[in-house]
């Protein structure tokens, strides 16, 4: 693979103003791990006012990804811009522009929600005259205005993470990453924050990059991005994603689905993949064709089934596979063998 330069564009230096139009804008974005290459030539834009989503099972290369937007790890070739600033040139400029929510809960539970909001002030630089007024909007805006004084500790793990949600907001960030921001989080939890998340986006008018592998989650996006194996292997809206499937999908369980695959293939001219004991594929209007198709079938039917397609229907698609944790070991490893080393995680 050919190297491609870090440095920013001739046109831009540290000194000019970032570039205007796009609120994130990544091209051949490489990083490695040794001899392991998490995120692979990784190029696209997001747009300002956007919700952006990365889509993949874990080990896919999402997270390696944000943590390079976020200028927590540094590219090992390409180029990343965030709000027009270099991630590797101008890391700085970028973290004072952005939000970040990670998976992993990093809130100091031994003081009040105020407390940590006004430590966050302090680090980003929130002027003193609006420092209260603005804790008070935050928590009032993610439902924690009548518990600002307790423990962190004392939180639930939903209330922790709105509270994550509020800290990355403070400062009035151009773009707000949320990496796997409900994980673990039971649905209604889930649900709720990404009301506040909507509500904040049309009240601040801010650009939102998450990642996930939740297909409720990522329905939340104007766009998405679909990752596996360190590349991005599509990129449309959801509706977009699931029409180009060109129809409805079937589940169809018959006696013997090695013979009705057969079939499939020769006399209908569908292309199923069996997945869990049953035939899968994807036909037009298939309310219509699935009586059709029973009513001169060959081989006794067990099961049929009929739904819109989903995301995971996409992944499937694309990749053979539904989307599951099967990165998350070989990742842990990876992160295991850099704490050792006193690095960061993929």
């Amino acid at each position: 693979m050919a190297a491609v330069t870090l440095a920013a564009p001739a046109a831009q230096t540290l000194t000019e103003a970032p570039r205007i139009g796009l609120a994130i804008e990544v091209r051949d974005l490489v990083r490695q791990f040794g001899e392991f290459t998490a995120v692979d030539r990784l190029s696209f834009d997001v747009r300002p006012g956007e919700v952006f989503g990365f889509l993949g099972p874990n080990g896919a290369g999402k997270s390696t990804t944000i943590k390079m937007l976020c200028t927590l790890l540094r590219p090992t070739s390409g180029l990343a811009l965030v709000n027009g600033f270099d991630v590797a040139r101008d890391p700085a400029r970028v973290r004072e522009s952005i939000g970040i929510i990670f998976q992993d809960y990093s809130l100091d539970d031994r003081i009040t929600a105020e407390e940590n909001l006004r430590f966050h002030c302090m680090i980003y630089h929130v002027p003193r005259a609006v420092r209260s007024a603005r804790i008070k909007q935050m928590l009032e805006m993610v439902g924690l205005a009548d518990r600002a004084g307790e423990k962190v500790r004392q939180y639930s793990g939903g209330m922790k993470r709105r509270l994550e949600i509020a800290r990355g907001l403070l400062h009035h960030p151009a773009v707000l990453f949320l990496d796997e921001p409900t994980v673990g989080l039971d649905p209604q939890t889930r649900q709720n924050i990404w009301e506040h998340i909507h509500a904040l986006r049309q009240q601040e008018g801010i650009t939102v990059f998450m990642t996930t592998h939740y297909m409720d989650e990522a329905e939340h996006c104007d766009r998405i991005g679909i990752m596996d194996h360190a590349h991005l292997i599509a990129l449309d809206t959801p509706a977009a994603l699931k029409a180009g499937l060109g129809g409805d999908v079937v589940r169809l369980r018959t006696a013997d689905n090695a013979a009705a695959a057969d079939l499939l293939r020769r006399d209908y001219d569908l292309a199923p993949v069996a997945e869990d004991g049953v035939l899968r594929f994807e036909v037009g209007k298939g309310d219509e064709f699935v009586p059709a198709l029973l009513s001169t079938f060959p081989l006794a039917v067990r099961s049929v089934d009929v739904t819109k397609p989903t995301l995971n229907d996409v992944f499937l698609r694309l990749t053979g596979r539904a989307i599951r944790d099967e990165g998350a070991g070989n990742l842990d490893k990876l992160r295991g063998a850099l704490r050792r080393r006193g690095g960061r995680g993929a």
